[in-house]
This record gives C-alpha cells, sequence and structure tokens, in this order.
C-alpha cells in the first residue's frame, strides 16, 4: 500500500512540473506582414498584411479584416469568417499564406521585398507628377 501511494504522489509530482514548463515562444508578428500573390484567376489577386501597434490586418480588393491569433502560425480573419494559415519554408521564414474563408480556398505565395512602388497623380492642368 505504501508503494501505491507513494508512486501516485511521484505521478502527481511528476505530472505538475511538466505543466510549468514555459511553452514554445510564439513568433513576431512582424514575420507575417507583407503581400501573397495568388495565382491567376482568384478570387482576389492578392492580399496585404500589415502590422498596426500591435494587431495584424489583411487587405485585398474584396476588403480589409483584422487578424486574430488562434496558434502558433494560424490566424482567424474576423470580417470574413475565415482561417489564414501562414507557411514557412526551410530556413524558418513565412512564404507562403493558405486561406479559407468564405467557401473560398486560396494559396499565395509571399512576395519579395525591396521593390518600388509609385502612385501617379494628374494635376488639374493634366501634368503627370510621381510621388514615392
Amino acid at each position: 500500500m505504501r508503494k501505491f501511494i507513494l508512486f501516485i504522489l511521484t505521478s502527481i509530482f511528476t505530472i505538475s512540473a511538466n505543466a510549468q514548463s514555459d511553452p514554445a515562444p510564439k513568433p513576431p508578428l512582424s514575420d507575417f506582414v507583407g503581400r501573397y500573390v495568388f495565382p491567376e484567376g482568384s478570387v482576389v489577386p492578392d492580399v496585404t498584411v500589415a502590422l498596426s501597434g500591435e494587431a495584424l490586418t489583411m487587405t485585398s480588393a474584396a476588403g480589409s479584416s483584422n487578424l486574430i491569433e488562434l496558434g502558433r502560425d494560424t490566424f482567424t480573419i474576423v470580417e470574413f469568417s475565415g482561417v489564414a494559415t501562414f507557411k514557412r519554408g526551410e530556413d524558418k521564414k513565412v512564404n507562403a499564406v493558405h486561406i479559407e474563408a468564405q467557401g473560398y480556398v486560396l494559396d499565395g505565395q509571399k512576395q519579395s521585398g525591396g521593390a518600388w512602388s509609385f502612385t501617379y497623380y494628374l494635376r488639374p492642368n493634366r501634368e503627370l507628377l510621381v510621388k514615392k
């Protein structure tokens, strides 16, 4: 009987000690920021994930939505009742996204950074201006 009680106490102690261990650290939200391009013919051509304060937002031609973290690389797309799962490559960097929202399934690749973007404005007298 003493051995049985000792076994139970040891088991409880071991389980309690393991429950106190730190979970794996969460990746920084900046890992997910970028533009993800979908194959031609998709419902939307691309989505842009941006970091605003401590919250991620996803913007596309269909609209924008906040992202709420579900797991390590999985987020809820609030406005479109969907889920975005970010994929990592062998280098452990985010390089793709898988989205399931409103009956659509989209798989997009992260566009590499460093590209220039320009916005063109026409003055009332029709002169072309370039704004960086």
